[in-house]
């Protein structure tokens, strides 16, 4: 395939799952798919810079999916560290208020897991990029700025955890869209009086759309030098 012909597959439009790589924006692989194939390119559902796993991008016309992937259920793995909070409710800021967790048995962990099953409200981290007046919310709280956010109807259909390794819990979910992991983190760690963040974290799935069917970034680029 020469690189006309190439460059009209991605106009007339392509759904490509890729791994987001740890510490990348979600932009930042945007980027690199955009000047790859020269194509207008548009992603469904941001991962934080600290987040892995699936990221839907959407070329050419099939940018007109977007809305309807965005808004398919998702599924998420990773691990909670009990015994402390971060104001980012992640570790893109340094833990604090540490507590002991010693009184905290798994009885109570899986227990403590059904208070967050189905539909609830869930407050978003204010170190988020949600807009207000115009402005991601995350540039606001950086500054110190006051932010208000307002919380908003989830709905978590799993909520399992996989291994428990004190102080760490792994864990899976299967959520709605517009869930914050970083927030249920917070959120749970609350519920056990010990506090908790998100400490690592890769999205699987998003609705029929596997992680195990995404290529590598470097690899995507790579067949493309070809």
């Amino acid at each position: 395939m020469n690189q006309n012909q190439e460059k009209n597959i991605y106009e007339e439009g392509q759904v490509l799952l890729m791994n987001k790589p740890l510490h990348w924006t979600s932009f930042d692989v945007v980027r690199k798919i955009r000047n790859t194939t020269k194509a207008k390119i548009g992603h469904a559902g941001t991962l934080d810079p600290l987040a892995t796993g699936l990221l839907i991008c959407c070329t050419g016309k099939m940018t007109k999916k977007i809305n309807e992937y965005q808004a398919q259920e998702k599924e998420y793995t990773g691990t909670f560290t009990l015994g402390a909070v971060t104001p980012t409710f992640d570790l893109e800021s340094a833990p604090e208020q540490f507590k002991d967790t010693a009184g905290i048995d798994e009885a109570l962990l899986h227990a403590t897991t059904q208070r967050f099953m189905g539909q609830q409200q869930q407050l978003p981290p204010i170190h988020s990029a949600i807009k207000q007046n115009g402005k991601p919310i995350y540039h606001l709280a950086r500054q110190g700025v006051e932010v208000k956010v307002e919380p908003r109807n989830i709905f978590i259909k799993e909520f399992e955890l996989t291994k428990i390794e004190m102080p760490v819990v792994f864990f899976r979910v299967v959520c709605s869209t517009g869930t914050y992991i970083r927030s249920l983190a917070n959120d749970f760690g609350a519920a056990l009086g010990c506090g908790a963040y998100l400490s690592s974290l890769c999205r699987t799935r998003i609705g029929e759309f596997k992680l195990e069917d995404a290529v590598e970034v470097s690899e995507f680029i790579e067949q493309h030098k070809k």
